[in-house]
């Protein structure tokens, strides 16, 4: 495996040291013996090698000159990019904040793409207002919302926090529910058997470690003599080595990777989409996690940095195919009275491509009359089309916005490799 980073220009740059995970020593039988062979049985019952977090708060970090200058270089693409989504559309202008959420709703589907939690657009459009019986759709939808308390909670980052995050991305799932917002009290690890740790790939902190390792990340997060996406690679690295939850470790370590950057000001009004960076080249970005276990940070920082890249410029396209969509929908609209809700409802639309009329009530406080003279208007304009066929408990769309955010996962999926 190559653990060496390389710069943007190409030459090769010495490790980030970082502690390496030391080990203990436990003992494991399997739960629930009947439900495995006997071979497998015996193969899980012994001693264990699980990892001992290391402290990050108050270590000492020595970046090299091209290291920093990468750093430098993929966060001054994020706050160009931030900045970019404000002049795209200006910044009284009603679709911004629509904007920021469809940016969001994609982020959020990539981060959950990266655990084989795949989704389309319209899918995940129909699950936010009710409309989708697809499971995976669902379980996004939870990703969304830990990403909207992520950024709502940035100001504030602590256990307590994270824990929210993690609440709001399983309260949703039926069959994990129980553990959200919950810090695990079991052995968690990656790779070998269902029936135990015993020769997995890695064996994540018995659990009594958490709470003290969890107030050290913390208190590393706090920190502010640090390159910020350096500090927010490093933070995310730490995390997953915790691995404090059951389940939704990676989707809760990449919202609490925006939390930081927006509590670092990298991010202040638009959600980069930083998973899809991620997303184009997995083997990388879990290589890098087990690089940074065994002490190099080096990797993990260039996986941020290229992602932070990628996200950008992507994101720009993404936004400019959005925006132009909005105005060819404006067109469409010419000669409706400026007043008409019909205006109001189409810049909640780059946010929400699927709509429902229960929607409109409920977002714009609509009345169910005045919110479906508005639809059908859209519609006899081209602007939506009904998909649904049905007669009552109709549904909407706009195809235009749902194609370019098609046209963005296709770009992420031919980037892939």
């Amino acid at each position: 495996m190559r653990t060496d980073t390389q710069d943007t220009t190409g030459g090769a740059y010495p490790p980030v040291a970082v502690p390496a995970l030391e080990y203990e020593t436990l003992s494991w039988i399997p739960r629930a013996p009947e439900r495995y062979s006997r071979a497998e049985t015996a193969r899980q019952t012994g001693a264990y090698r699980a990892a001992v977090p290391p402290s990050i708060a108050n270590r000492r970090f020595d970046f090299s000159a091209p290291i920093a200058a990468d750093m430098e270089d993929a966060a001054r693409a994020l706050t160009e990019f931030d900045h970019y989504s404000r002049l795209r559309l200006g910044a009284q202008s009603p679709a911004l904040g629509p904007m920021s959420a469809v940016l969001l709703r994609t982020e959020s589907a990539s981060s959950s793409q990266i655990e084989h939690l795949t989704t389309s657009a319209k899918q995940l459009a129909l699950a936010e207002i009710a409309e989708s019986d697809k499971h995976n759709a669902r379980l996004v939808v939870g990703n969304v919302r830990a990403m909207e308390a992520a950024l709502r909670l940035a100001d504030s980052l602590d256990t307590e926090s994270i824990l929210s995050m993690h609440r709001e991305l399983l309260s949703r799932d039926a069959l994990l529910s129980a553990h959200a917002g919950r810090l695990r009290e079991e052995a968690v690890w990656i790779g070998g058997d269902n029936a135990g740790p015993i020769g997995a790939e890695f064996v994540a902190p018995h659990h009594s470690h958490l709470p003290a390792s969890l107030d050290d990340l913390v208190t590393f997060i706090r920190r502010t003599d640090l390159p910020a996406l350096a500090q927010v690679a490093i933070a995310h690295a730490q995390f997953e080595t915790l691995h404090p939850f059951v389940d939704g470790n990676g989707r809760t370590g990449r919202a609490l990777s925006h939390a930081m950057l927006r509590s670092l000001g990298l991010a202040t009004h638009a959600t980069v989409p930083l998973s899809a960076g991620l997303l184009v080249d997995t083997s990388s970005y879990f290589a890098a996690l087990t690089n940074y276990r065994a002490g190099d940070a080096g990797p993990i920082m260039r996986r941020f940095a290229d992602a932070a890249r990628f996200a950008a410029a992507t994101g720009r396209d993404l936004l400019d195919a959005l925006a132009l969509e909005l105005e060819r929908s404006r067109e469409l609209l010419a000669g409706v009275r400026k007043q008409s809700a019909a205006w109001k409802v189409l810049p909640q639309l780059v946010g929400q491509p699927v709509v429902n009329l229960r929607y409109l009530r409920d977002t714009l406080n609509l009345q169910e009359m005045t919110a479906l003279r508005a639809l059908n208007t859209l519609a006899e304009r081209e602007v939506l089309t009904e998909r649904s066929g049905r007669a009552r408990n109709r549904v909407w769309e706009h195809r235009g916005f749902l194609g370019a955010l098609d046209s963005y996962g296709s770009v992420i999926r031919r980037a892939s490799r």
